[in-house]
């Protein structure tokens, strides 16, 4: 599910880690950008998107926020673009990981 992602350099042994550990994606692969970074392995990736009005024959510009499991050999911070990968729940609220970071600020 992970052709054509690199593997990263660091190497960390966090179980939940999908390169290092025993976490497997699956489903959905989105891109966002990460406007949090202040709970323990643990981002919130903002992703954009465009929604269609039929009414007004228009789109409209919407956004969510998705949590996301952070490997430590990822280490992704804010305002970093990521790519993020769907995955069996971690917690109550993360189901995502983050398996690339685009563009670092």
């Amino acid at each position: 599910m992970l052709e054509g992602i690199p593997k990263p350099k660091v190497k960390c042994n966090d179980r939940n880690c999908p390169f290092h550990g025993t976490l497997k994606v699956r489903g959905r692969i989105l891109e966002g950008i990460v406007i949090s970074d202040k709970m323990d392995k643990t981002v919130i990736v903002r992703r954009d998107y465009l929604k269609y009005i039929p009414k007004y024959k228009r789109y409209e510009r919407r956004h969510s926020h998705i949590p996301a499991h952070n490997p430590p050999c990822i280490n992704a911070h804010v305002d970093d673009r990521v790519k993020i990968a769907e995955c069996r729940p971690i917690s109550k609220t993360v189901s995502f990981v983050v398996i690339q970071k685009m563009e670092a600020k």
